[in-house]
């Protein structure tokens, strides 16, 4: 009954509900349970039904069936208001569902259902006759069509309705209605700026388990980390969004049940830093074979190569721009900064992969023996004089391998959130165990949430000789350096950045994963988005 209401409320959210099998309940879903179980208690002698019709199709679960002057009538409660002195259409629908559905169970005839608005005190009487049942039968047969369709309907003409949609972060119709507005004209000055539905910061927070030989435990309601010496810490697990644990960090199965049970993403990172695999909840079929198909297109993955390697190019040297004006040392980096300008201007260029990877790679060159410019010369501990990476032969290196391996774990964790298949990319080649996909939406974002921190902290001399562990021609973060680093990464994510298309202000940790659903929509008929967002000059 829940996927009529929603067709008739808006097909987009039907489909992305009930044949994706999204969900997000927010604060109105629960509220309405509430209210159900409320009246539940207070009118025993309702009854609440699980039914099912074989000559409909449809099954649901009434809220209250009882007898009203002699006929059998379908009572359903709404936390809302009315529409005046009339029901809303969903609710109509709704209500003449469950009035057919009695009706069958029953064998007797519901000529009518009523529907109670607790916002407005009201109860609305519907009338259950052949043109209901018309309806009814109409909406249940576009149900069946959009089911059976592998493409998502298109997003609303009606504006108002995506606003208290708990589905807007997910479906993004501000950006589709953009999107489509810059297909016309790519002047987005001139476009008015979408209404924020995407949420600026994640609700929940991330839990990194560090200590060597701490576990992770259950304790009714909260996460309890133990560590190897015996001190518990404890979080409230509605408050935890993923957990990941370092090295020979461990987990009970009763935190892993809870977890699964509580949309909370489990990770187990290596010692080093390197993913090694996670436990989340299995995505939708429609959108990876969405993804599948969309990605044997050759013109569509040189595009998105081409946007996502151009990104990145334009952003190191932005950064570089940035630094040298700070430091003063403009006349240094004048000759690297206008060899990576040289490789950001012919990315459009690039007829295939191998070329836009001649041309990252020669941007990349250029970039870090600039990178190493940018940090106080005095301070030797953590100088940086070319990139190395396996294995890290400094400690500059070491913590930047490190904070790529955290940005490679929160970048899996978007696309597994947004329902897409990580193994499967566009840019980057299946040569190692690292996801090709993961790999190339990381691109977009090395530079702003590890590069930058990275060597803000090294001129702020916070790394010492505790933070790092040598071990002959290599070095090694420490169980501290770890931590220091995890809290670098951590902060970072939380910064607000200003999306320079959206016009609107979101966390780093956010932007990732608006950047997957942004990838998503440009096989979906609704791309242009995805690979904007750029560092300030």
């Amino acid at each position: 009954m829940s996927a009529l209401h929603a067709l008739t409320y808006c097909e987009r959210l039907y489909y992305l509900q009930h044949v994706e099998d999204i969900s997000t309940p927010d604060d109105n879903v629960h509220a309405g349970r509430t209210l159900h179980e409320a009246e539940v208690i207070r009118s025993p002698d309702w009854q609440s039904l699980e039914l099912a019709s074989e000559l409909w199709g449809i099954r649901g679960k009434a809220d209250f069936a009882r007898y009203r002057d002699g006929n059998l009538v379908a009572i359903e409660h709404k936390k809302g208001r009315s529409k005046g002195a009339a029901a809303w259409d969903t609710d109509i629908l709704q209500v003449t569902a469950y009035a057919v559905l009695l009706e069958e169970h029953f064998g007797k005839s519901v000529p009518e259902g009523r529907i109670r608005y607790h916002a407005t005190n009201k109860t609305v009487r519907v009338t259950v006759d052949d043109a209901a049942r018309d309806r009814l039968r109409g909406a249940i047969a576009r149900a069946r069509v959009l089911s059976r369709s592998l493409q998502r309907p298109p997003v609303t003409d009606n504006e108002n309705l995506c606003a208290k949609c708990s589905l807007a972060p997910v479906c993004l119709p501000e950006e589709s209605r953009l999107a489509a507005a810059l297909d016309v004209d790519d002047d987005a000055a001139e476009i008015r700026t979408p209404r924020r539905l995407f949420p600026k910061h994640h609700a929940r927070r991330t839990l990194h388990v560090v200590d060597r030989d701490a576990v992770v435990k259950r304790s009714s309601l909260q996460l309890v980390v133990r560590t190897a010496a015996g001190e518990e810490r404890k979080y409230p697990g509605m408050d935890v969004g993923a957990i990941i644990l370092h090295g020979s960090a461990q987990i009970t199965s009763q935190a892993v049940h809870f977890a699964a049970a509580n949309d909370i993403a489990v990770h187990w990172v290596s010692g080093g830093g390197a993913y090694v695999g996670g436990v989340t909840p299995p995505a939708g079929v429609q959108r990876r074979l969405r993804q599948y198909q969309a990605l044997q297109d050759g013109e569509l993955r040189m595009r998105l190569s081409r946007r996502v390697v151009h990104a990145k190019i334009e952003n190191q040297m932005r950064f570089i721009a940035r630094q040298a004006r700070t430091r003063n040392i403009g006349v240094e980096v004048k000759p690297l900064l206008k060899a990576i300008g040289v490789q950001a201007a012919q990315v459009p260029q690039c007829a295939n992969a191998g070329a836009l990877r001649g041309s990252e790679g020669m941007a990349a060159r250029a970039y870090f023996s600039a990178l190493g410019l940018l940090m106080n010369p005095e301070q030797v501990l953590m100088a940086f004089k070319g990139r190395s990476r396996r294995p890290p032969r400094d400690g500059f290196n070491s913590a930047l391998s490190f904070g790529y391996g955290l940005l490679y774990r929160e970048v899996m964790a978007a696309i597994i959130a947004v329902g897409l298949d990580s193994t499967i990319g566009f840019f980057h080649r299946p040569r190692t165990a690292a996801h090709p996909l993961a790999l190339d939406l990381m691109e977009l974002f090395r530079t702003t949430l590890c590069d930058m921190p990275l060597v803000a902290s090294v001129n702020r001399r916070q790394w010492t000789d505790r933070h790092l562990v040598p071990s002959r021609n290599q070095v090694w973060l420490s169980d501290e350096g770890k931590r220091l680093a995890v809290s670098l990464f951590e902060q970072r994510k939380q910064e607000s950045w200003k999306h320079p298309v959206l016009s609107y202000s979101l966390s780093y940790a956010r932007a990732i994963e608006l950047e997957a659903r942004l990838l998503e929509k440009e096989w979906s008929g609704e791309d242009g988005l995805f690979g904007r967002m750029r560092l300030r000059g």
